[in-house]
Formats: structure tokens, C-alpha cells, sequence
């Protein structure tokens, strides 16, 4: 069973090593621009309300859901079927991560995105409304998560994002090449080595800079950070940013040499 202890400890070894996530010391104008204008925005939008709202009903829906897991788990367990209670307390997206992608997309006004890993669909929900000009794609591998994250988004009047229910492996393909180029992805699925590495290079082959690559859990396990060293190192990768929970990849003609950041958030 997953323990959360090793987890603790490298968050505690990352707060004590990380730089500030005031900016201090930054000396990539890119970099702290994104502390200035992103990480430390803290307007309250109108956007996050009703999403806020809708957690805090399902947080009380007790209705007993089939869950087909296709990764590596969650740190919670996993069962076959789980309470929709308790997959928005434990595998939705947190809601200050939620509103970090908010602020992102609606910084850098990305247009064309993909999620995989839907869940209920709060981060959708979040990506979706920051840029109502944008379109969404968001994958779910687990056909009765992803109806109610249809839902969830259809109460929210979500209308520009479109819930596509499969395994990533097989339905990640036909939606990038439906799409084409794309600037923004959010990849919060299968937390192994290998699949995260596959869907980095299916996803590297269509981005189109200035665009932004944002892997979820990459200090999860010994497995994801291994995965995040490797896309670190990939030709094509020239800045990223470690905020410990995620690790963002941006693409920018602009950067000619490789810059690696781990900022305190």
C-alpha cells in the first residue's frame, strides 16, 4: 500500500531547498514574470465560485460508482467501486491547484488543450473557464466518472470543453490527430514511468510554442521522478519549473538554454 511518509519528507527536503515563490534571486525575466503574474495572483475570480460550490454538494454525494483504474493508483487506494464522496475529497484536483491552472490559461490565453485524467472534472472545469474562446479536450479512462464529469461541466455551463471516455493509450492518438498542433496539456493519468514518457513524446510531436506541457505528481514516486528527469533532459526541453505537486514544461522560441527552476509554492 502507498505510504504518504516518503512523500512528507521530500515536500519538507523541497520547502527548505526551493527558491522563493516571491521571485527573490530569479533571474529569468520568463520565470519571474510567471511568479508575478500567476503563482502570486490572488484574485478571487468569479470563475472559481460555482466550481467551488458544486465540490462542496458532491463532497456529501454518497452514490456508490464502478472506477476503472488504468494507472499506477491513487495514494489513497483503489477500489472498484468508490463514492463519488470520496473521489472529490481524495482524487479531484485540490482547488489551489485548480485555480493555479486557471491562472495559467487565462495568463498565456492558451487556445487549443488536452487533460488526461478528467476525474469529476473540477480541473476541466477550471481549464475550460479561464479562456471560454479555447477549446478542451479531457480523457477519462472510467466510463461512469467521466458521465458525471459531463454533468458536472454541463451544470457549470462548461461549453467548451468535450469529456472523451477511454484508456489514454488508445484514445489519446485519434484526439491529437483530430486536433493538430496543441498549446496546452495537462497530464494528470497514469502515474508510471513508461506511460508518462509516452505521452510526453505524443504530445511533444504536436505542441506548438509558445505552449505549456504540465505533469501532475511528478515527486509521487521514485517512477514519476525518474519520468520528470527524462523529460528534463529531452532536446526539445528548455525551461521547466518544479512546484513540487506539478512540474511545468513551457516551449518558447525564445529559450536557447536549458533553465531548470524548483520554486516554493
Amino acid at each position: 500500500m502507498y505510504s504518504p511518509f516518503p512523500l512528507a519528507i521530500k515536500y519538507i527536503r523541497y520547502y527548505l531547498t526551493a527558491a522563493s515563490g516571491k521571485g527573490h534571486g530569479i533571474h529569468s525575466p520568463f520565470v519571474f514574470d510567471f511568479i508575478e503574474k500567476v503563482l502570486q495572483d490572488d484574485t478571487l475570480y468569479p470563475e472559481y465560485e460555482p466550481i467551488e460550490v458544486l465540490r462542496k454538494k458532491l463532497e456529501h454525494d454518497n452514490r456508490q460508482i464502478p472506477v476503472t483504474d488504468f494507472g499506477a493508483g491513487s495514494a489513497t487506494g483503489s477500489n472498484p467501486s468508490r463514492s463519488v464522496a470520496a473521489i472529490t475529497r481524495h482524487a479531484a484536483k485540490s482547488r489551489r491547484l485548480g485555480r493555479l491552472l486557471f491562472r495559467v490559461v487565462r495568463h498565456y490565453r492558451y487556445h487549443t488543450q488536452v487533460e488526461l485524467g478528467t476525474s469529476l472534472g473540477f480541473s476541466a472545469a477550471y481549464i475550460a473557464s479561464a479562456n471560454p474562446g479555447a477549446s478542451l479536450v479531457t480523457l477519462e479512462g472510467a466510463p461512469a466518472v467521466a458521465d458525471i464529469a459531463r454533468d458536472n461541466l454541463r451544470q457549470l455551463t462548461v461549453d467548451n470543453a468535450e469529456v472523451v471516455t477511454g484508456n489514454f493509450d488508445v484514445a489519446l492518438v485519434p484526439v491529437l490527430s483530430r486536433l493538430g498542433k496543441i498549446d496546452f496539456a495537462f497530464i494528470d493519468g497514469n502515474h508510471r514511468k513508461e506511460a508518462t514518457l509516452r505521452y510526453f513524446q505524443l504530445l511533444i510531436s504536436k505542441v506548438q510554442p509558445p505552449a505549456l506541457l504540465i505533469f501532475d505528481d511528478i515527486h509521487w514516486s521514485a517512477d514519476m521522478e525518474e519520468a520528470w528527469g527524462d523529460i528534463k533532459k529531452h532536446e526539445a526541453v528548455m525551461l521547466t519549473v518544479d512546484l513540487f505537486f506539478l512540474g511545468l514544461v513551457f516551449f518558447n522560441t525564445n529559450f536557447k538554454i536549458k533553465q531548470h527552476f524548483v520554486i516554493r509554492y
